[in-house]
């Protein structure tokens, strides 16, 4: 039954296009939707369950409350839906998997002689990004090839500021040595222009302006050099020899195809420039409801060209999305031209979508092979931990402890927890060190330990709903005997002592139990061996990023210090907004204007200030 509270913002619900964010009990979004009329579709989910689809009534029964932003037109609620999606990653939306980490390459034309390189994120100015790529494997591939066909340097800024002599590259013909000023700019940045083509997908191009530069170097008896630009058309008729796609398809489009397999729809997009297709792209949607394939379309193509760095005039497609007249809009506003969604029903194009299709069915296929070879070695490297250190029973919750700190400052540690011998992220911790001074492990992990026990003692009360009352099968400590002896005394001073606790050694990756002078030492090969690493490296990174976390905290205040005009408060605002420098950096001067007791000049020194002294950093570590 709806709440008072609901039913009265639901009454003063505008009718205007805008966003509407679903919370829980927590606070947390849980969906983002959009809408052309607020009033009308925030309506349509307050009704009983019988009538919503499954996925809609599972998601209300946990509803307590919404929020709205309205928007003048309907394509800023969907650019803004797609925003909030992408930052907020409501467990109800369907999420393009690992979005954040997927690379680019990127072509540094904002310095002087360019390189090649892998970007997480594509947000230099002036440097050009391809992408992004679903494996860095690829990218290096890509990378290297182009590598083969045009002599590319690969040298950071300080080595080729500080290079006295060529080096090995340039004598094995791999760089032209500009460094040493063996090739001039204007040669160096031509022969980049054909690297871009190529990334472009613009290889005739690229074959005629190299046969040119042949031709030319010919003809001025610089056989050297012809030789060169022979050996580069050579190498790029080599690599296009490929079938071309049938002329009727297109020369300039993506195909986008999937296929669904429980929660997750596999995605394909295969490219196509200049009529050749040029490369191929998988992905994964988290949280798609199978019988709805147009919402999938339209999350897809928000979330995927949201960061694509190149939009042909074509997209085929095996379904439109709903609102299919915003997101072409929004495409064209993006590249900046026309751009056409369609669905074809017959020939070439059809053909062709029809084997992205197939090509989809592999992809999922092969991930789900994947995934039960996991489980089966999931099992049994359980199954050989349990015999290997005589534990009582099968170890289905795994814990694991580590310490971080610099030299005794911002001390943290983490708790890690694999269940059937997989990560369970939502039962992580992270803890602050608070009663030992310095650096000192030994008695952070003793603390550590009995904080972790005295709550699931206390929690044991509350019928086992709590983050501590599961007890587990197996505590790991990262440490040797030293670290483990202490993390014991805290279990025997709880009762907890019949738990089974081990310490990892990492100089040789041996097992010690409490009692025991004597390691246990595991073949290195082993399932459970390599298990138990992967659970202490996880407890590794995580306390690892925690002591970042604070340390960057610390370090941004020490910044904000030393801009004129940000007080207490500004500081304060500036904080709990911005997770860090890079954050703070990415905003605007109108961003950081718009924010609680901040004015438009105050928000012009903290932006200079930032960029100036990032300016002086990269300069110092090029």
């Amino acid at each position: 039954m709806i709440s008072e509270h609901l039913e009265e913002k639901r009454q003063l619900l505008p009718d205007k296009p805008g966003i509407y964010l679903m919370k829980d009990e927590n606070g947390r979004v849980i969906y983002v939707g959009k809408a052309l009329s607020l009033k009308q579709r925030v309506r349509s989910y307050f009704q009983e369950a019988s009538r919503l689809q499954p996925k809609v009534a599972a998601m209300m029964r946990h509803v307590v409350d919404f929020e709205i932003i309205t928007t003048d037109t309907e394509v800023e609620a969907l650019i803004l839906e797609a925003t909030m999606i992408k930052k907020l990653q409501p467990h109800y939306n369907i999420r393009l998997k690992d979005d954040k980490s997927y690379p680019y390459i990127r072509l540094s034309w904002e310095e002087e002689f360019p390189r090649l390189m892998i970007a997480r994120r594509p947000d230099i100015p002036g440097s050009r990004y391809f992408g992004p790529y679903t494996r860095a494997q690829s990218v290096h591939e890509t990378i290297r090839l182009l590598r083969h066909i045009f002599p590319i340097r690969n040298c950071t800024n300080q080595k080729f500021k500080n290079a006295v002599r060529p080096c090995l590259e340039y004598h094995i013909e791999r760089c032209p040595a500009p460094c040493q000023g063996l090739i001039d700019k204007d040669s160096y940045r031509s022969m980049m222009k054909n690297v871009e083509l190529f990334l472009d997908g613009k290889v005739d191009a690229v074959e005629k302006t190299l046969v040119q530069q042949l031709n030319d170097a010919a003809a001025h008896l610089e056989f050297e050099k012809a030789a060169r630009f022979r050996d580069q058309v050579k190498a790029v008729r080599e690599i296009t020899a490929q079938q071309k796609v049938s002329a009727e398809a297109g020369r300039q489009l993506d195909a986008i195809s999937w296929v669904v397999s429980a929660d997750d729809a596999y995605v394909q997009v295969f490219m196509v420039r200049e009529g050749r297709l040029i490369g191929r792209e998988s992905f994964t949607l988290t949280g798609v409801d199978e019988n709805n394939e147009h919402e999938i379309a339209k999350a897809f193509l928000m979330q995927y060209y949201d960061r694509a760095r190149d939009i042909p005039p074509e997209i085929l497609i095996e379904h439109l999305p709903p609102e299919v007249d915003g997101i072409d809009q929004w495409l064209r506003e993006k590249r900046g031209g026309r751009v056409e969604l369609k669905v074809p029903q017959r020939g070439e194009k059809q053909r062709l979508l029809a084997m992205v299709r197939q090509n989809a069915a592999l992809a999922r296929d092969e991930a789900l092979r994947r995934l039960e070879i996991k489980e089966r070695e999931r099992d049994t490297a359980l199954l050989e931990i349990q015999h290997s250190l005589g534990l009582p029973k099968l170890p289905v919750r795994m814990e694991c402890y580590d310490i971080s700190n610099t030299q005794g400052t911002e001390s943290v540690a983490s708790m890690v927890v694999f269940t059937n011998g997989k990560p369970d992220k939502s039962q992580y911790r992270r803890f602050r060190i608070q009663t030992v001074e310095g650096p000192n492990d030994f008695l952070s992990m003793k603390e550590v330990i009995r904080r972790r026990f005295h709550h699931q003692a206390e929690d044991a009360k509350l019928l086992g709903k709590s983050r501590f009352a599961t007890t587990p099968e197996l505590v790991i400590i990262d440490g040797g005997r030293g670290q483990l002896g202490y993390a014991y005394q805290a279990m025997q001073e709880l009762g907890v002592e019949d738990i089974p606790v081990f310490g990892l050694a990492k100089q040789h990756e041996w097992l010690f139990e409490p009692q025991s002078a004597q390691p246990i030492i595991l073949d290195r090969d082993s399932a459970a061996l390599k298990l138990i690493m992967h659970l202490r490296d996880e407890a590794h990174r995580f306390a690892i990023t925690y002591h970042r976390q604070l340390r960057t905290k610390r370090n941004l205040a020490s910044v904000l210090d030393s801009i004129p005009g940000v007080g207490p408060a500004r500081k304060k605002v500036l904080r709990q907004t911005y997770a860090d420098l890079h954050a703070m950096r990415q905003a605007t001067v109108e961003e950081l204007a718009a924010l609680p007791a901040m004015t438009r000049p105050v928000a012009l020194a903290v932006y200079q200030y930032l960029h100036e002294e990032r300016s002086t950093t990269e300069d110092s570590t090029s």
